[in-house]
């Protein structure tokens, strides 16, 4: 038997054992693999991790599952690529990072409304996904903003993924319908007390603002002027090229105010300007008496947190600077937007560090391997910026914060700023050729505004005193199907707004 056996495994006949035993267990394996593959890719399977409380019911309520074909789209077809544009790659790179979130966090503490914007969800929905079912971009179904949209799209695939319009076919959300929101702005309030006329001003103080025909007020903080270092100097942790070099400003007395123009005042315009049929204009009169308004937005420009007294947000600096033109008109003050160096003036209210309060932004920061690790002591930034650590991704109401030194709140966060400024990243260079430089206000020309001021999705470093920014007009409307794109709207920025300033008449007592 041991001859026999002996025999069997010598020469040829062992060679071709090895390789039958070989082939065997490599088809086992496969096998195996595939039906892990198979079982690992099933929407049981993901929802058994995937716990977030919107995720399941809202799916099922989409077009991508409850529609008139019956046609079943399922998790993996839209959160991983299709095979052949990288699926095992991404399989593996999304399971190891559920794996560890299941093993190392709390399910409980993830932000998940955060989670669903389009700068989160672009990680986890592949354009490639889209148009391996979206074939055909131009149905005879489509309406004519669509084609316009897909149009626009073909034009930029660089810059645009299906999901900056289509964020929410996989998972229902009945407040982000993306088409004209017609009702916006026409909800009645609760009666109160109508002004009938505005605030009556003769000295240089803080004052309450009346908007006539309305129920709304507003708080003017009245700043006094003088001169400060602007900018920031090389050494300050996390600046930019674009603040220095430092030079002397100068400027005189002015009103702010004392938080962001709230839903409530936007609205007010809103209501006494707005035309629901009107075309968009290219060309705007600036010398006519009467005040055009904004047509109807996409969507829902608060993004459904919440208006009253949070920050209004996405309109166009172009809507900013027309609201202060009406404002001018009905009160008969000359309200407008803040210089950049009225701006950082204000928001300085006589200190010269990285912030008006105690800090570095090196402290404060939570970008970098060992802050993950070591969360900053975020305390004293917390009491006074709603910034990316404290807000829960969205706006908060001024009653969050302390104000500054001048009585302003937020001026480093919630909402970035428009100023009235042109934004040139050289502009200090020129200005610093001056010991003083007298109320400046930017080059004569451009093409974008300054923007002041972090957001509620800003780091520390970003809401610094001097941390500046500016409008990017094109990125900020590349998901409007219009054609002309919306000048009062803007469809793809949510942490910008404004405050005004007021100009103080000679007539006033200084």
């Amino acid at each position: 038997m041991k001859l026999k056996l002996g025999n069997l495994f010598n020469g040829k006949r062992a060679y071709a054992f090895f390789i039958l035993l070989g082939v065997v267990a490599c088809l086992v394996v496969l096998s195996l693999g595939n039906k892990a593959m198979e079982y690992t890719s099933t929407d049981d399977y993901c929802m058994s991790c995937h716990v977030h409380p919107h995720a399941e019911e809202s799916w099922k309520l989409s077009t991508h599952y409850n529609n008139e074909a019956g046609v079943i789209v399922h998790c993996v077809e839209c959160h991983l690529p299709p095979k052949g544009h990288g699926h095992l790659v991404a399989k593996a790179k999304h399971g190891f990072k559920d794996v560890y979130g299941m093993l190392f966090k709390d399910s409980a503490d993830f932000n998940w409304e955060e989670k669903r914007k389009v700068e989160n969800a672009q990680h986890f929905v592949y354009k490639e996904s889209c148009l391996k079912c979206h074939q055909n971009l131009f149905p005879t179904t489509l309406s004519p903003e669509g084609d316009d949209a897909h149009l626009y799209y073909l034009t930029s695939k660089e810059e645009l993924r299906c999901i900056n319009c289509h964020l929410h076919v996989g998972h229902h959300d009945p407040n982000a319908a993306h088409e004209h929101n017609m009702n916006f702005g026409t909800i009645a309030s609760a009666e109160e007390e109508v002004y009938e006329q505005p605030t009556s001003v003769n000295r240089f103080e803080n004052f309450t603002e009346k908007i006539p025909g309305t129920s709304v007020s507003f708080e003017m903080v009245a700043v006094p002027g003088g001169t400060f270092q602007m900018g920031s100097p090389e050494k300050e942790p996390l600046r930019d090229k674009d603040e220095g070099p430092v030079f002397n400003a100068k400027v005189g007395n002015f009103w702010m105010g004392k938080v962001e123009v709230s839903w409530e005042e936007y609205l007010a315009f809103f209501k006494a300007t707005s035309s629901q049929g009107r075309k968009e204009a290219i060309e705007v009169d600036e010398e006519v008496d009467g005040i055009t308004g904004p047509t109807p937005p996409w969507g829902a420009p608060d993004q459904g947190w919440g208006k009253g007294s949070r920050p209004a947000i996405t309109m166009s600096w172009h809507a900013a600077n027309t609201y202060c033109r009406w404002l001018t008109q009905v009160t008969g003050k000359k309200y407008r937007l803040p210089t950049e160096a009225e701006w950082e003036y204000a928001c300085r209210a006589g200190s010269q560090t990285p912030y008006p309060f105690e800090g570095s932004p090196k402290d404060y920061t939570s970008k970098g391997f060992l802050k993950k690790i070591f969360s900053p002591d975020t305390a004293i930034i917390n009491s006074y910026v709603a910034y990316e650590l404290n807000s829960d991704g969205m706006t908060m109401a001024p009653e969050a914060v302390k104000p500054n030194a001048f009585g302003l709140k937020n001026m480093l966060g919630n909402v970035a700023e428009f100023c009235l400024d042109y934004y040139d990243p050289a502009i200090y260079q020129e200005y610093s050729k001056a010991k003083v430089v007298e109320n400046p206000r930017g080059p004569k020309k451009g093409r974008e505004h300054v923007v002041r001021g972090g957001s509620f999705k800003s780091d520390a470093k970003d809401v610094r005193s001097a941390a500046r920014d500016y409008t990017r007009t094109k990125a900020w409307l590349m998901t409007d199907p219009q054609m002309p794109k919306s000048i009062w709207w803007y469809s793809d920025v949510m942490e910008v707004g404004f405050r005004v300033v007021c100009e103080v008449d000679e007539s006033i007592e200084q």
